[in-house]
């Protein structure tokens, strides 16, 4: 008998997991197709990055004369920037469509059907990295066009992506927690505010080097600086090396499961009402 049941739950544990991966899927695809029906929701996660990099670039081209300063080329000081900040707002966004599904009774649709409850969290989380990808290649595009330069070729894009799809995913565990708790649009702007804090409290303007005060102490034991920092590698001239990455990698890694198991429990919390 005891061989029996446990035959039984693996068995259980499987054609679930089985079911997970197709439910996402299709989640991930509904999710990219909005962007077409409703691109006024996905714009502003490519152009608001677009538009700050070539304005601070712009702006303060002449940060490049500070003595020390990493880089002769403003706009690749900055365009990693911008980067992270459209592959946060893509995750984000993720919190967003998720409140109107809330607001409009969609939802309640979803957590009806016979598919694993974890599809409701790793879907969107695919749609996200899909749409930071998305948005970081664009953006680098962009900036490549108006004068950005890999200083270490093409091997520099790999951390650029790697900080992007994190963030895109920190950022989906959080936008999705805060959509399960309130169920309305006061989520959207804590998710907002709380971003714009996280990353504007690092030396995502100037290094950390320059700065005094208040804002020095903050940025230094900030833990995303390691990951604005792992964006720019492929921009500025230390050499990327593991010295240098491994600390934004760990932060995501971090922050990536601490994010998702908040929305998991926000989503077991929302079961219950």
């Amino acid at each position: 008998m005891t061989a029996l049941n446990d035959t039984t739950t693996s068995t259980a544990r499987s054609v679930a997991s089985t079911r997970t991966f197709p439910a996402s899927v299709g989640l991930m695809r509904r999710s990219l197709v909005n962007i077409t029906r409703l691109p006024s929701a996905f714009l502003p996660s490519v152009l608001m990055p677009i538009f700050q990099a070539i304005a601070f670039s712009g702006t303060f081209f002449a940060i490049t004369q500070i003595p020390g300063f990493p880089t002769d080329r403003s706009i690749n000081w900055f365009l990693p920037l911008g980067v992270v900040m459209g592959a946060g707002f893509a995750g984000i966004g993720i919190g967003f469509s998720t409140i109107r599904d809330l607001e409009g009774g969609f939802y309640d649709r979803l957590r009806l059907t016979p598919t694993p409850r974890m599809s409701l969290v790793t879907g969107p989380l695919l749609a996200a990295l899909a749409r930071a990808a998305l948005v970081t290649t664009i953006v680098f595009i962009v900036g490549t066009l108006f004068g950005a330069r890999l200083t270490h070729g093409p091997l520099g894009l790999i951390p650029l992506y790697a900080a992007a799809l994190g963030i895109a995913a920190i950022g989906t565990g959080w936008g999705l927690g805060l959509a399960f708790i309130f169920r309305d649009m006061r989520a959207a702007a804590i998710m907002q505010l709380t971003f714009f804090l996280v990353i504007f409290l690092t030396e995502a303007q100037t290094p950390l080097f320059i700065m005094q005060g208040w804002l020095e102490n903050v940025a230094r034991f900030n833990p995303f600086n390691s990951v604005i920092r792992l964006s720019r590698l492929g921009y500025v001239d230390p050499p990327i090396s593991w010295d240098n990455t491994w600390s934004g990698l760990l932060t995501i890694a971090v922050f990536t499961l601490l994010m998702l198991l908040f929305a998991r429990r926000g989503l077991t919390r929302l079961s219950d009402v």
